[in-house]
């Protein structure tokens, strides 16, 4: 199946089929020799050693995984679902499988694809036909890349379907514990159904544990980052996930000012060619007293919600 290859029409036609109704679309690291941790609590500069974290059943983790100039994201709830935003390039298939089964993941409750380019649905296919998947959100928009092609093919195989991901979409995450934090996470973005750059169909997520917010913004550009201003959406969070691997073209100033982070985490690659993270981005966060991490530094970053505070821990993951 994956050696066939679709033409431009049939490919449209197996994404209709894969929609739900008319509102839903449808450094590879084979081996981590070594984990060096560190964690740092809310208020504490970033790369201050403290030890493992102790598990906490109530905590809310994301980690922010290391995939070098990719995007992959891990969310784990207390009540045990799990959602993936995005799986990284193609190359990133093999480590990023070990790493959720190093974590025990069984079953990936909500997996989001932000937009079909390769460095962010590489490793889809592979992570659809490994694990249990629950539900499948991607944006309206095709492309006619192998990469995008392997993606539909894999959900048609699972007898999956897509669920349009846009703007207003609640994601069903299930009830929590008596007692425990509130949970919750919509869909701001995209607002739109055309645009010329295909960076701004980027999902925008915001995920909101209890007191804690996180935002995630896949490669959304400035076009996006202005539609979510003008309809005046909550981008309120303690956490972002910047824009286009800390582009220039994304994390304007005003849309900044209306997420008001106090932390920053960028997912890079180390020495990229794209000049990534740009020094104008870097300078805006930093003027902005906003703690700044960063995959290509630090790599993995797990950020623990418990209700009350947050805790951070970085993993590098070094290859024999």
């Amino acid at each position: 199946m994956k050696g066939y290859k679709i033409g431009s029409f049939l490919l449209v036609l197996l994404l209709s089929i894969l929609l739900i109704g008319c509102a839903d679309l449808a450094n590879p690291n084979p081996q981590n020799s070594q984990d060096q941790r560190n964690s740092v609590k809310e208020g504490q500069n970033p790369g201050s050693f403290l030890g493992k974290d102790n598990a906490d059943t109530k905590a809310l983790q994301v980690s922010f995984i290391d995939v070098g100039q990719a995007d992959s994201a891990l969310i784990q709830i207390p009540n045990g679902k799990n959602i993936l935003i995005d799986a990284g390039n193609n190359a990133d298939a093999e480590f990023l499988i070990k790493y959720l089964q190093d974590r025990g993941i069984e079953e990936i409750h909500i997996l989001i694809g932000t937009h079909p380019h390769e460095d962010h649905i590489g490793g889809l296919d592979k992570v659809i036909e490994k694990f249990k998947i629950g539900q499948v959100i991607m944006p309206k928009v095709t492309s006619t890349t192998r990469t995008f092609e392997d993606v539909l093919l894999a959900v048609q195989e699972k007898g999956l379907k897509i669920k349009e991901g846009k703007a207003g979409v609640q994601l069903d995450l299930g009830p929590l514990e008596e007692g425990m934090p509130a949970v919750s996470a919509e869909i701001l973005a995209p607002l739109s159904g055309q645009y010329e750059d295909m960076n701004n169909y980027s999902i925008v997520l915001r995920l909101v544990y209890g007191p804690h917010a996180f935002l995630f913004t896949g490669d959304a550009e400035d076009v996006s980052e202005k539609e979510m201003l003008a309809a005046g959406v909550n981008l309120k969070a303690d956490v972002l996930k910047v824009g286009h691997h800390g582009s220039k073209s994304s994390t304007t100033k005003d849309f900044l000012a209306a997420v008001a982070p106090k932390y920053a985490i960028i997912s890079v690659g180390k020495d990229n060619s794209y000049g990534h993270p740009t020094e104008t981005v870097l300078k805006r966060l930093s003027d902005a007293g906003i703690g700044i991490y960063r995959t290509d530094q630090v790599g993995t970053i797990t950020v623990t919600a418990n209700g009350s505070a947050l805790t951070f821990a970085t993993t590098t993951h070094e290859v024999q």
